[in-house]
């Protein structure tokens, strides 16, 4: 389940989100109604995320945190008028409804809504102002109008990074990550932030927090290298590099991607692959996203500008520990195994993605699954029990082929008796995952021997 950090139209949002507080959804029409939706996508990070999860991949659910909140992050407009074109204006701002006030003339008195005029968005986002024409302003050409349009460009880093108000102790940004659990009842097991991960900063602190999600968690990070900066793919480790994007929990990405004319980030797209993988395979994170389809038909920079990848150019993002995308057989597909260690980190649990991510999976599904048996009784029944249990399970995963193999061990010296008097026990998993066939290789040999089928 991912968890996706930004920014949200709330003034387009019919049953409006609380900034900074977690929201779940399982549908397109969720989002819209708890979020807003705008093509802005430059203002409203979170808007490409809804509409490549809920209408490109159809997956769901998906966990959004905005941090554009309305009591912070707003202008005041105290006299804008408002040209009336057969009883009918238009507001281009993103107004907050509820501070609406409407005048005939800037000394005039407030006008009713619903007795003098009505007040509502259009499908484009425009506030429409219609005059009814039993009310005061029949017969206006023009309104004087005040209110409080968000300000989608006073959010900036610190607002995503967030961290704890002294005074009333609320957590905001990505310290907000540890009440997905508790809130849901649901794991995270991607957090991205589209748009703002090109920042270090930003990408340091997401990094720190889904290494320790409710002090028992853990979650993978989808990070995008800024092509405003770097526009050329011989650039990217190095900036790689030079930012540290360099952990076994995080997945680096470039370029940006396009469909139509939708520029999307390529984190975006990544995590549809990564939830249409899963969910074909029982929802256990045993097959790489590589090679898998994308919904895109181009790459390119943040300005649209075409970047053309070959084969070459590809296998040497995928070198350095970046995932990006080729169209080379097939159509366009996910194009890379790597998790951001390598490949200065060649361990495989660290640096192959499928496996990085089958170890945290079966990290989290033991928590979840033996959480009962803590505070119970330690006695052989138990230890047997949980041992019974969870290799049954990992044979099972064993003969479905999610794993090469796996067993899980009580072993002596691992559990001195000073640690069995104070309630510690403790397991040992040995698990095998499959790698990716990342190289598949064909000699070919020309054999002379075969001549003698001319004389049989």
């Amino acid at each position: 389940m991912p968890v996706v950090f930004g920014t949200a139209p709330l003034h387009l949002a019919t049953e409006r989100a609380q900034a900074n507080k977690p929201v779940l959804c399982y549908t397109y029409a969720e989002a819209v109604a708890a979020l807003g939706y705008s093509d802005d996508w430059k203002n409203y990070t979170l808007c490409e995320v809804i509409k490549s999860q809920f209408a490109l991949y159809n997956r769901a659910p998906v966990v959004f945190v905005n941090v554009l909140d309305p009591a912070v992050h707003k202008e005041s407009v105290t006299a804008q008028n408002v040209a009336l074109t057969n009883h009918v204006g238009y507001i281009n701002d993103p107004v907050l409804l509820e501070t609406l006030k409407l005048k005939e003339t800037s000394e005039g008195e407030y006008l009713t809504e619903g007795t003098d005029y009505e007040a509502a968005y259009n499908d484009e986002g425009i506030l429409v102002i219609t005059a009814l024409t039993d009310g005061a302003i029949a017969a206006a050409v023009k309104l004087v109008a005040e209110y409080d349009k968000l300000d989608p460009e006073a959010v900036d880093g610190d607002d995503i990074v967030g961290g704890v108000d002294v005074s009333s102790g609320a957590v905001k940004g990505l310290e907000t990550l540890n009440n997905v659990f508790p809130l849901f009842g649901l794991v995270p097991s991607v957090v991205l932030a589209p748009g703002w991960t090109g920042d270090a900063e930003i990408a340091a602190v997401m990094k720190a927090k889904a290494s320790n999600i409710n002090s028992h968690f853990k979650a993978i990070t989808l990070n995008d290298i800024p092509t405003k900066t770097v526009k050329k793919y011989t650039d990217v480790a190095k900036w790689k590099n030079d930012n540290n994007y360099t952990d076994p929990l995080q997945v680096a990405c470039w370029p940006m991607v396009r469909l139509g004319d939708d520029i999307y980030h390529m984190s975006t797209h990544i995590l549809g692959v990564l939830a249409t993988v899963d969910s074909d395979n029982g929802d256990v994170p045993n097959e790489s996203p590589s090679n898998k389809t994308m919904q895109i038909n181009g790459t390119c920079l943040d300005d649209g500008t075409e970047v053309i990848l070959g084969n070459e150019q590809a296998n040497y993002l995928n070198g350095q520990g970046i995932i990006t995308a080729l169209n080379f057989i097939g159509g366009w597909k996910c194009w890379g195994n790597r998790t951001s260690c390598y490949p200065s980190n060649t361990d495989v649990k660290d640096s192959m993605l499928c496996i990085r991510r089958m170890f945290i999976w079966h990290s989290t599904t033991f928590i979840q699954t033996y959480w009962a048996k803590v505070d119970k009784p330690i006695t052989k029944r138990l230890i047997h029990t949980i041992l019974d249990s969870e290799n049954m399970r990992l044979n099972g995963l064993a003969a479905e082929e999610k794993i090469l193999g796996g067993r899980v061990e009580f072993i002596d010296s691992e559990n001195p008796t000073t640690s069995l008097m104070d309630g510690i026990i403790k397991f040992h998993t040995y698990l095998s995952p499959s790698p990716a066939a990342r190289d598949i290789e064909n000699v070919l040999e020309y054999d002379p021997t075969y001549f003698q089928t001319l004389f049989s």
